[in-house]
């Protein structure tokens, strides 16, 4: 079977800056052992599927590992894959997805994804977590994801994790952010998977379901910029809107071409 394959780089205005997603239209969905087999092949951090069911977009994600329950830079990326390549005719996506019907403003070249706020609540860290870090951080916060609070946008660059301690833990399917006061932006952020075979993820939209509301609280204000300082780095403009969050980004088409299952 020949399908076609778009790689698509989110949450970002350049090529080879962002995080990378493969987006894979399908007619009929295929068996999910299949759907895994292409996403490993792909080897990207994370694969989106869609059905266009006419109304709605039925929309999966999966990691080289696991299906995911959210993504964020997927779901931008599969939004920019229908606008700027297969010409979608609506400004307004909506997607069906695991965490309930998404939807996805499409405004020039800015893409504005509308997800659940999942704000984080005061936690404990796991002692493996602890372990494995060289900085501590001074709030421990956890929704999906632990959020890790520190003093500085420096500490947040200057963070190495111990990947043989750190996979101890499995967190499907969530990870560890760290995040804190940015230097010209609100926040600044970095994402960490155990056990994944992309250890610290470029951007993670889903991540800032939490940091939104988590910052927007701090800092007293509804719209926020952040970024994620990873080596591709990530920019993210935020608003926190009650029990959702809007978070907006641009995408750079990175390759077309096709693939063929058995």
């Amino acid at each position: 079977m020949k399908l076609e394959l778009y790689q698509i780089d989110a949450f970002t205005d350049k090529t080879f800056g962002g995080n990378p997603a493969c987006v894979v239209p399908l007619t009929d969905w295929l068996p999910d052992d299949m759907l895994l087999k292409i996403t490993k092949e792909n080897a990207v951090a994370e694969t989106a599927f869609f059905v266009d069911k006419g109304d709605k977009i039925h929309l999966r994600w999966f990691t080289p590992e696991i299906e995911m329950d959210l993504c964020g830079h997927a779901t931008l990326a599969t939004a920019h894959c229908l606008k700027s390549i297969l010409n979608h005719s609506n400004d307004k996506i909506v997607f069906e997805t695991l965490s309930g019907d998404l939807t996805v403003l499409v405004e020039n070249d800015l893409y504005h994804l509308d997800f659940p706020s999942r704000m984080p609540v005061v936690s404990e860290l796991p002692e493996i977590i602890k372990k494995s870090l060289n900085i501590q951080p001074k709030e421990v916060h956890k929704s999906r994801d632990y959020v890790l609070v520190y003093d500085t946008e420096q500490e947040i660059k200057n963070i190495k994790v111990d990947r043989q301690i750190f996979d101890q833990i499995n967190l499907d399917p969530g990870g560890v952010v760290v995040t804190a006061k940015g230097e010209n932006y609100d926040f600044v952020s970095r994402f960490f998977t155990p056990q994944a075979s992309i250890l610290e993820d470029p951007v993670t939209g889903s991540a800032h379901c939490s940091l939104i509301p988590f910052w927007s609280l701090r800092l007293g204000k509804n719209k926020l910029n952040a970024i994620q300082i990873s080596d591709r780095v990530g920019k993210l403009q935020c608003q926190n809107k009650e029990d959702r969050v809007i978070i907006s980004g641009k995408a750079k088409t990175y390759s077309i071409g096709n693939l063929w299952t058995e």
